[in-house]
């Protein structure tokens, strides 16, 4: 189902009404939870529809973990085995990882292998 703004913006209203009524404590089955829930939803529709997040690249996947790790390129690079530029090559996108290095870069950065994937 495909909402309207006006609706959209309804719902976001709503929702920070509710939120400070609805608690960990709350029932499920509580009215304001119920509201919350079917509200919630409705903007998650709407957000899927207009604002949709791409997949980050495989590049920004490795930037991003090595800025996690509090990593360098270069730590990456003698971690795995490779280069730092052929690091920044990943990075920049002029080079995608074989399959092997791709494994080690999920084994050291912690990428679930369906992210580096693509899936």
């Amino acid at each position: 189902m495909d909402y309207s703004k006006k609706q959209y913006e309804y719902a976001l209203h709503r929702i920070e009404e509710l939120l400070p009524l609805v608690t960990d404590d709350t029932p499920a089955g509580d009215k304001n939870a119920v509201e919350l829930t079917i509200f919630s939803d409705v903007v998650e529709t709407y957000e899927k529809i207009h604002y949709p997040i791409d997949k980050p690249t495989i590049g920004e996947l490795i930037s991003l973990s090595i800025a996690e790790k509090g990593m360098t390129q270069k730590q990456l690079a003698e971690e795995i085995g490779i280069s730092p530029s052929r690091v920044n090559d990943y990075i920049a996108g002029r080079a995608e990882p074989t399959l092997r290095i791709a494994r080690a870069l999920c084994l050291v950065l912690g990428i679930a292998p369906a992210a580096m994937l693509g899936i």
